[in-house]
């Protein structure tokens, strides 16, 4: 059989499965849901034996961590568990798969405990080599532009908080938490990448990049909306994507639409809480110095505000209140919950490409496309941003001809819609509980 006769093979499969994982995952149920605990459950279900796992292969990295380009933080981390998903996504040229021969160890003796695939022939290396290609004469300003907005947008919310202060402006401060917001959405362009300054930025309240480098970057990213996605899990019992009726009564279903703006508004100061209570129950300490980034606004807020420590502390965190608002608005109705994409307990093609399944994951917002501000400060461009995350988001568009190409080639739709369609769509998504079949050729209705 040809390679294209073998694409429309898997396309049109008999063959389907409910979710992309091959054991229920270690520790997923557990009330204390933290990104420590959901390495411990890799460490535990996928037969990497302490060392680290790419695809069938186990390495030992030990003597690289402290050479990684990306930083040391990413291979420690990951230690004992499978990185197969990470290392494809975030190296696109062969050299660090040329390294690898140095560091093997022997096979490994356990099946992967994920089902997505990465064929030569397949939609997502097909795609690597084009985009690997077109970087070549890609234009690399508008990543320089992606600094800027970022660095105007911190310097706009410490100015306006400034201005909040001064003048006991609770509007300004509410405009404030919206650029304190799209500066945290900002800096996960930067987070994905080797380690730089402005992925601190998203430590500016109480959140932490090296938690979100877990929860998002190794989780999310990697394995979304399945039983795998820390993003889907974190949020259960009070809200709950996942269409399965033995989760969610009818209150979870529908009342859901109506405190689901309180769970956006606390989402902040409960990822802090979280932390000092797993760092109290475990006795490992989670927190960090550049974790005193969340105290830079308050700090410069007291220090020319020429007011009293109170009415700071209640300003700062009013703003943070708003920004962790309009994360959640923003966030969760970016591109991922929505009847027509696939979460798990959905029927998909078994032996689904990587791409394929990102693909079925997510439906991109159609109101972001041109411009950059917009992509940048709303998780835009999410599904070419997922399959190649260390790509500065400025220059994503510039791949569009490639992915559209290998959309073409492997008969796989791509799909679109506006903002408030996604917003409808992540309500009727909480309140869905009966299952989809998904089929990479069908048209979006």
């Amino acid at each position: 059989m040809d390679s294209a006769a073998a694409r429309r093979a898997w396309n049109m499969a008999d063959s389907y499965i409910t979710t992309i994982a091959t054991k229920y995952p270690s520790f997923r149920d557990e009330p204390l849901k933290t990104v420590y605990r959901w390495l411990d459950g890799k460490r535990q279900d996928d037969g990497a034996e302490g060392l680290w796992r790419i695809h069938d292969t186990l390495y030992d990295l030990t003597d690289f961590v402290e050479r990684h380009p990306g930083g040391p933080e990413w291979l420690r981390l990951t230690k004992g568990t499978d990185i197969t998903e990470a290392f494809e996504t975030h190296h696109i040229t062969g050299r660090a798969e040329g390294l690898l021969a140095k560091y093997r160890v022997r096979e490994a003796t356990e099946p992967r405990a994920i089902r997505l695939t990465f064929r030569d022939d397949g939609f997502y290396r097909t795609l690597k080599r084009r985009v690997r290609d077109k970087l070549k004469d890609v234009d690399y300003g508008p990543a320089k532009r992606s600094k800027l907005i970022i660095d105007s947008m911190l310097t706009a919310a410490f100015g306006l908080a400034f201005l909040a202060i001064r003048l006991h402006s609770y509007a300004l401060g509410a405009v404030s938490g919206l650029f304190v917001c799209w500066t945290m959405i900002s800096a996960h362009n930067f987070f994905h990448q080797r380690d730089n300054w402005r992925m601190m930025a998203f430590n500016l309240a109480f959140s932490s990049y090296r938690e979100w480098r877990v929860s998002h970057a190794l989780s999310h990213h990697n394995f979304p909306n399945s039983i795998l996605d820390l993003e889907i899990s974190y949020f259960e019992p009070f809200l709950c994507w996942l269409p399965n009726p033995a989760i969610k009564n009818n209150a979870k279903r529908f009342v859901a639409w109506l405190y689901g703006p309180l769970v956006y508004s606390f989402l902040f100061y409960g990822e802090f809480v979280k932390r000092v209570i797993e760092t109290y129950e475990t006795g490992k300490n989670t927190f960090f110095l550049d974790d005193l980034v969340t105290f830079a606004l308050p700090t410069f807020m007291y220090v020319v505000g020429a007011t009293n420590l109170w009415e700071v502390v209640k300003m700062w965190l009013f703003i943070v209140l708003v920004a962790s608002f309009m994360f959640g608005l923003i966030g969760l109705n970016a591109a991922h919950h929505h009847p027509k994409a696939v979460h798990d307990g959905d029927q998909i093609p078994a032996d689904i490409d990587f791409a394929v399944y990102q693909m079925a994951a997510v439906i991109d917002r159609s109101d972001t496309k041109g411009s950059q501000f917009m992509v940048l400060t709303s998780f835009g461009d999410h599904c070419l941003h997922h399959m190649f995350p260390t790509l500065d988001h400025g220059i994503l568009p510039q791949l569009y001809p490639v992915f559209f190409e290998t959309c073409r080639e492997f008969e796989t739709v791509y799909r679109e819609i506006p903002w408030l369609q996604h917003i409808i769509g992540q309500h009727k998504q909480l309140a869905r509980v009966e299952t989809m079949t998904y089929k990479p050729s069908e048209k979006f209705a």
